[in-house]
């Protein structure tokens, strides 16, 4: 559905939930799309996402948590970066996901113990070590600028460590190319659980890891994030730490 609303991007009405946010006719028609053919397959699940109700997780039965447009703004002036993202979660804990790269045809795949795969081919993390040698992956708290002194202070360190940072507007495509090493690590102060949720699960089974700024395992629900290759994973999140610490000196 969002392919063929791409050949009529010009003509879609652009809606404004709130700064720099917005939700077109392509995002509702992929929702509907997703809810209808769950409730068709398995009915007494819960679907969770951005435009949906509920929006958190619950502890018991059955959740699909989708997000049907991850990267509008992207999507909306034709940049191709854009992808639909969806897992399934059982008691609380995530089991299967699905990243789609609809520009690319690149489709990312995972179940809990059964490892993570790009179109049929099994992936893993990258294996380097260097933080000089590191691409890393972000996103900007464009929604929340009142975070953004915070995010600011810690970019400047990793930019500085790293090979460089790239922002490219889809969470679950960052976290999915953290998974197949493309990314060596990925870090975002704002994220919801349609956000992370299938990519979070993709990362784990490819040999990553994901925790909050804390460094407390990361769960599907909304906040800060960091991924990555076991060693990159820990420089990075020793980084952005060191960087609130330096921050909060100086205040």
């Amino acid at each position: 559905m969002i392919r063929d609303a791409t050949a009529q991007r010009e003509k879609l009405v652009w809606e404004t939930k709130g700064r720099a946010d917005f939700v077109s006719e392509a995002d509702k028609a992929s929702e509907r799309r997703i809810v209808e053919i769950v409730k068709r397959r398995c009915p007494e699940a819960i679907v969770l996402g951005e435009e949906l109700s509920p929006t958190t997780l619950a502890s018991d039965g059955i959740v699909v948590i989708a997000d049907p447009l991850d990267g509008t703004t992207n999507f909306l002036h034709g940049y191709p970066e854009y992808s639909v993202s969806i897992a399934i979660a059982r008691d609380g804990v995530l089991c299967a996901g699905v990243v789609l790269n609809i520009s690319r045809g690149d489709e990312f795949t995972t179940v809990k113990g059964g490892g993570a795969f790009l179109n049929g081919q099994r992936i893993r993390v990258s294996t380097l070590r260097e933080p000089a040698r590191a691409l890393i992956g972000t996103g900007f708290p464009f929604k929340t600028l009142e975070k953004l002194p915070q995010y600011l202070s810690q970019f400047s360190l990793v930019m500085r460590g790293t090979a460089g940072i790239r922002r490219a507007g889809s969470a679950a495509l960052d976290l999915s190319n953290v998974a197949c090493g493309r990314f060596d690590a990925f870090w975002e102060l704002v994220l919801a659980p349609w956000d992370v949720a299938s990519g979070m699960l993709m990362v784990q089974e490819a040999g990553g890891i994901v925790t909050d700024l804390e460094g407390n395992p990361a769960q599907p629900s909304g906040g800060a994030f960091v991924a990555g290759n076991p060693a990159m994973h820990a420089w990075l999140l020793q980084t952005v730490r060191r960087a609130n610490m330096n921050k909060g000196q100086t205040e």
